[in-house]
């Protein structure tokens, strides 16, 4: 698994000009990336680390809080261009990229994990092209794979 962690102030996502998700306030706005071999394992191991990086400043504006600490909530989107593989060519290759019905599964899975840690979390829609819009606070970007 792979995933783009953006720390911000707004997040919304559209699809065919509909909103489907879309939150203001501290939160994250999570860029998923499913590969062939994660599983149930991964997606629990993920979800607890995003739910505990401290990323949000204290009152002495150090990065030391977490979403949690924070009360903030979350967008996940699914993301299967994570798993480019750019090496060879101009065309990307996502042979690396999880199938799409075992990520939707797993996608959804990281969402309730979120959802149970008590994290307000709300998702794109799976397989169709959006419009993801934010408001980057810091900026701060943090990249995980796992």
């Amino acid at each position: 698994m792979r995933v783009v962690i953006q720390r911000t102030i707004q997040r919304t996502v559209k699809v065919d000009q509909r909103i489907v998700a879309a939150q203001s306030g501290p939160g994250l706005l999570l860029l998923l990336g499913i590969g062939k071999n994660d599983d149930e394992d991964t997606v629990t191991q993920l979800a607890r680390k995003v739910a505990n990086l401290r990323i949000f400043a204290d009152d002495n504006g150090k990065m030391n809080l977490s979403i949690l600490d924070v009360k903030g909530s979350a967008i996940v989107v699914s993301q299967f261009t994570l798993f480019a593989d750019t090496k060879r060519g101009n065309r990307p290759s996502f042979i690396e990229a999880g199938e799409p019905e075992k990520a939707r599964i797993l996608v959804e899975l990281f969402v309730k994990k979120l959802q149970s840690f008590g994290i307000e979390t709300q998702q794109g829609e799976f397989a169709a092209d959006m419009e993801v819009s934010l408001i980057n606070d810091g900026p701060v970007t943090i990249w995980i794979e796992m």
